[in-house]
């Protein structure tokens, strides 16, 4: 474990914010702790606020080589189950951006994962690209035939001004210096490139109500933005926000259940399930928009 000054503006005063449901000794339950599907709500170390610039994070966290270690190792197959309702999600997510920068472009899609995203945007007309760093999913990935890099904007050799469109679709909360993220995005976008980040808003109504049992509150996440922080990043980062916005996703009925498990526990998601299955409802997408996930666009000055 290692502490970390704030990432926004390098002051180490914090207040407590959530205190460690973890041991702070504790090693990640292996890789799927950090799994896109893992369910281990309320799991989490200690969550600090800075007193300077309102910034939420993590502290103290694994060390960044450990945190990057088990992201190269995760497997999780659950993912390629939901496959239905993350093109449903990603052609969604993909409309308003292709108001700003429409196709046809360069576009890196950061965290790309098993490439959904990435296949979407080249059916669109994109030259897309996706960026990894776990090895399952940049393989399961290449065997659709997806432009895939294994690895992360550190070490990826990518080269400067490259690209139209650069995507982080729930990545930001995830990586130990989100603020050295967005400037290498900002050397790797084009003159009026454009950025989309996706992540939760740990000031929104839905997070302020149920406080320490807001779901998002795990131990795979390092940074949780409110739209002020995200902006003031971002902005510090040399992109200029055009607007942030609340962004749902769709789930299917039946692994919204296995989501209702980790939240209130198994024998209630298990019934859910179980009643999806009886009406033949499980395959059945939903648009869900709490209003606690937001995207920001944010444009290369």
């Amino acid at each position: 474990m290692q502490y970390v000054a704030c990432d926004l503006c390098g002051s180490t005063e914090t207040r407590p914010r959530f205190p460690s449901t973890l041991s702070d000794d504790a090693p990640p339950r292996a890789s799927e702790a950090f799994r896109c599907t893992d369910s281990g709500y309320g799991r989490h170390h200690a969550i600090v606020q800075c007193l300077k610039c309102g910034l939420v994070y993590t502290n103290p966290r694994l060390e960044g080589t450990r945190i990057l270690d088990t992201y190269i190792a995760v497997e999780d197959t659950l993912y390629l189950e939901e496959r239905e309702g993350r093109v449903l999600t990603f052609e969604r997510h993909l409309r308003p951006l292709e108001k700003l920068k429409p196709p046809p472009g360069r576009l890196l899609d950061v965290g790309a994962y098993t490439g959904v995203f990435v296949e979407i945007a080249r059916q669109h007309g994109w030259d897309a690209w996706g960026l990894e760093p776990s090895h399952w999913a940049v393989s399961e990935a290449r065997k659709q035939g997806l432009q895939m890099i294994e690895g992360t904007l550190e070490s990826a050799d990518l080269a400067e001004a490259s690209f139209d469109l650069i995507t982080m679709w729930d990545v930001i909360e995830h990586v130990t210096h989100p603020f050295g993220e967005f400037t290498r995005v900002r050397r790797l976008l084009k003159p009026g490139g454009v950025l989309a980040v996706h992540t939760m808003d740990i000031n929104s109504l839905l997070a302020r109500i149920m406080g320490e049992r807001w779901p998002w509150l795990m131990e795979m996440h390092t940074y949780f933005f409110s739209r002020h922080t995200l902006a003031a990043m971002l902005q510090k980062a040399g992109l200029d926000v055009i607007r942030i916005v609340p962004q749902g996703r769709y789930l299917r009925l039946g692994y919204f259940a296995t989501r209702v498990s980790g939240l209130l526990g198994t024998p209630v998601g298990r019934a859910l399930g179980g009643l999806f299955t009886a009406l033949r409802l499980s395959q059945a997408p939903i648009p869900i928009n709490l209003g606690d996930l937001v995207t920001a666009y944010a444009q290369k000055r």
